[in-house]
Order: C-alpha cells, then sequence, then structure tokens
C-alpha cells in the first residue's frame, strides 16, 4: 500500500481457486484498507433465506416508503439481504449512495458509497426517505495488518475499480464476470490452482 486509503472503494474479485468458500466467486467492496487491516462486504451473494421485510419484521420497523431506492423500485418485502461476510455474521450493514447519510454512524467511502451501521437508516428506508441506491448486508469480510495484501500478492483476488454502475446496477449473479469484464480477464482463461514463480 502507498497511502492511508489503499484500496478502499475498489471491487475484489475471488480468484477461482480460493480456497475458502465462503469467498468463492465473490465479489466484495472495500470499504477501508490501510495499515491497520482490510474491511469490506461481499456484494454479490444473496443470502436465500432473508429479505428485506423479514430483516424489518425482525427489528421492528414498518415498511412504509413508497420509494426508498432499492435500485430503482420502491423497497420492497423480497428485496435481497446479503451475506457481506463470515465476521459478525448477525450484525447489520448497509451500503448506500451517501446523499442519506447516518449523523454518527455513517462512513464516507467514496463519491458513490458510504456504509452505515444505524438502524436509523433502515427507518428511512422504509418510511420510503433512504438513500437512492442500497444494499443491505449481514457480517462483513475482515483482514488483519498486511493478510489483505499478502492474499493478493499470492495471486487470491483480483481487484478492479468501483463504480456506482458495477455496484449497485450489476445483478449480483452477474457481478463477478461483469468485473473480471471491466478488467479485460476471461474468466475461461482463470486456472483454480495458482503457481509460484
Amino acid at each position: 500500500m502507498t497511502d492511508d486509503t489503499g484500496l478502499a472503494g475498489h471491487l475484489l474479485i475471488a480468484m477461482p481457486g480460493m480456497p475458502d468458500p465462503r469467498f468463492a466467486h465473490s465479489v466484495v467492496f472495500l470499504c477501508a484498507h490501510s495499515a491497520e487491516g482490510a474491511m469490506g462486504l461481499i456484494v454479490n451473494k444473496p443470502l436465500p433465506d432473508l429479505n428485506f421485510g423479514m430483516l424489518l419484521q425482525t427489528l421492528d420497523i414498518p415498511l412504509q416508503g413508497q420509494n426508498s431506492g432499492l435500485g430503482d423500485a420502491p423497497a420492497q418485502a423480497d428485496d435481497a439481504v446479503y451475506f457481506g461476510g463470515p465476521v459478525e455474521t448477525s450484525r447489520g450493514f448497509v451500503l448506500h449512495t451517501p446523499d442519506v447519510m447516518a449523523a454518527d454512524a455513517s462512513l464516507s467511502v467514496t463519491e458513490f458509497a458510504a456504509l452505515s451501521t444505524s438502524l436509523d437508516i433502515l427507518a428511512q428506508i422504509a418510511r420510503g426517505q433512504g438513500p437512492t441506491e442500497v444494499r443491505l448486508a449481514l457480517g462483513y469480510a475482515g483482514w488483519g495488518p498486511d493478510q489483505l495484501d499478502a492474499e493478493l500478492r499470492a495471486g487470491g483476488w483480483l481487484t478492479c475499480a468501483a463504480d456506482a454502475g458495477l455496484l449497485y446496477g450489476t445483478a449480483p449473479g452477474e457481478l463477478w464476470s461483469a468485473t473480471l469484464d471491466r478488467i479485460g480477464v476471461d474468466p475461461r482463461l482463470l486456472s483454480s490452482t495458482s503457481g509460484r514463480a
């Protein structure tokens, strides 16, 4: 890393040989990356047994909004909640455009992405007063000092500069191949085993 922001705002693309099955074909949006470590959210793995409506019901937040911005449509009970990563899987995270921020619980990452952990953001989304674009996740991906850098050097991940179109406008099932396409890599040519020179 050459600066304090490192790869924050970039996407990590799991290589086919990723040894941890939780990260197989994952795309991770990095929210923080520095000498102290890294933190991000997997943004292409919807949870099969949980949706926005169920999450709000668990938190006793009524879904009232007609235009919250989960994509271009109003917030719907069946909107996806994503597996954000294997750390603190019961903790919720909201990755969103920074047009609406929680006073003490939002971290600005880029001009198109902020991270919030406040229930206030969920309540605003449910009322139709939330950010323009939103990705809801449970859990996060975390790395200790130099851990992610070592995984990058070992060839476990590729990186891609993120933008709003990739992050919010690409279907989860297409995001892995779309990010590879963005950096000019044909997934058919990627080996599932990594070698050492």
